[in-house]
């Protein structure tokens, strides 16, 4: 592999296109995030968001272009410092027939292909990172059981026991309650505070605006924007354009949407 052109780059996107059979998802996207930045990704459904986290994570495949994670190109897996990225999928319900705790959960994102137990410290370092998304009192509880925000927050305690510097999320909002997004938005405003870097998968920022310093939308799979999401208040004909991207409607849909939605009502 060759040297990066930015090793300073948490993440950094070349040129990429995915097509997954004969569809093309991803159309030449080309961005790049700095150490410590928090970025949302934004879009209609079918827009290429999940497909690009995906990508950036290596879980599917590169048709064209460039992903270094911290300099080191993705095509070379062994090469990537997995150690210092947390990778939070969309949530999946748990199923009732596997009675993992919580603890458990949380432990595998301890695991490598080097190292199948948690180790001495692990302990631990679960009980930390369920502390940090206000669940360490239920470490011994079944997931199944839980809401799905609090399944949500299981995920990312199971992202955040790697201690990563990069931590990507995809949907983190979707389908829970306003208490456990009020909390989700805590628990990532103090891993901002600390310098991690974030990126996140969203709908509309909600209740994560405060901390989102750049917003990327994707539209049929090209950037359309990259820069600084709207602020509240009455909104621009440009936000409205941006938002009409977002949500998939057509701008003249959008203008009370905007107002709203980025104080995140």
């Amino acid at each position: 592999m060759g040297e990066s052109t930015d090793s300073r780059a948490a993440v950094l996107v070349d040129g990429l296109r995915v097509h997954l059979g004969a569809s093309r998802v991803l159309d030449g996207i080309s961005l790049r995030v700095a150490e410590g930045e928090t970025l949302a990704l934004l879009g209609a459904n079918g827009s290429g968001k999940t497909t690009l986290v995906k990508a950036l994570m290596g879980l599917v495949p590169v048709t064209a272009g460039r992903v270094e994670l911290y300099g080191s190109d993705i095509g070379n897996r062994r090469s990537v410092p997995w150690s210092r990225i947390g990778y939070v999928p969309q949530r999946v319900n748990s199923n009732p027939a596997m009675a993992v705790t919580a603890e458990e959960v949380v432990a595998s994102g301890l695991l490598t292909d080097r190292n199948l137990r948690p180790g001495r410290r692990g302990h631990g370092r679960v009980m930390v990172a369920l502390d940090q998304v206000g669940l360490s009192g239920r470490a011994r509880e079944s997931v199944h059981i839980f809401s799905g925000g609090q399944q949500q927050r299981v995920l990312i305690a199971r992202a955040l026991v790697r201690q990563p510097d990069l931590l990507v999320i995809d949907e983190p909002m979707s389908g829970i309650d306003r208490k456990s997004q009020e909390a989700l938005a805590a628990t990532l405003g103090g891993l901002q505070r600390e310098g991690t870097s974030i990126v996140v998968v969203l709908h509309d920022l909600g209740v994560l605006a405060p901390i989102i310093e750049r917003a990327v939308v994707l539209e049929n799979g090209c950037v359309v924007h990259d820069g600084a999401p709207p602020t509240s208040g009455p909104p621009s004909p440009d936000q409205d354009h941006f938002h009409g991207q977002v949500r998939g409607e057509p701008p003249r849909r959008t203008a009370p949407a905007i107002a709203d939605g980025w104080r995140g009502q």
